[in-house]
């Protein structure tokens, strides 16, 4: 099973928003953080917000935080509102089934389901508060991560204006 980057990425803001607790957070700074586009985590965070798992407010002082206790928010739960697909091969798939010539006899079928389902299960015994137990840690290496991506992107920049001859 392999997640999407949406739903990788999802659970990434809600351990930053839960390391963070009860600050609130910008999309601006945790694109800069992950080096993701802000109007793609936006998208992220939007779906976390309808689902209930964030709040957020505009204007100064705006962001996001978290809606639920870390304790309320399983694993398992966001990954299955999150996640779109859970066909684990072609023949899972909706209106694919048919079109298998074993699916009669198929019993792989069976026992893929059945991982997913353990897969899932296990992801259901832990919550966002076992993610971010130590979320000094965590806040630490996203914060650092932030200052070295924005110190690597002045090095390119610079690095690129002196190669084309521009100065700012």
């Amino acid at each position: 099973m392999r997640l999407t980057s949406f739903t990788d990425y999802g659970l990434r803001v809600l351990m930053l928003a839960g390391a963070r607790r009860p600050e609130r957070i910008t999309v601006s700074e945790i694109a800069q953080c992950y080096g993701l586009s802000g109007h793609h985590l936006l998208k992220i965070v939007q779906a976390l917000r309808r689902l209930g798992y964030l709040e957020s407010s505009r204007g100064r002082g705006g962001g996001f935080r978290l809606a639920l206790a870390p304790e309320q928010i399983r694993v398992g739960t966001v990954i299955r509102q999150m996640e779109r697909d859970f066909a684990l091969v072609d023949c899972m798939a909706e209106g694919r089934r048919q079109s298998c010539v074993i699916h009669p006899a198929c019993r792989l079928q069976y026992g893929l389901h059945r991982a997913l389902e353990a897969f899932l299960s296990v992801l259901d015994g832990y919550t966002l508060a076992d993610l971010v137990r130590d979320s000094g840690q965590l806040t630490t290496l996203s914060l650092a991560d932030k200052g070295r991506r924005s110190r690597q992107r002045r090095r390119v920049g610079a690095v690129s204006r002196h190669r084309s001859g521009r100065r700012k």
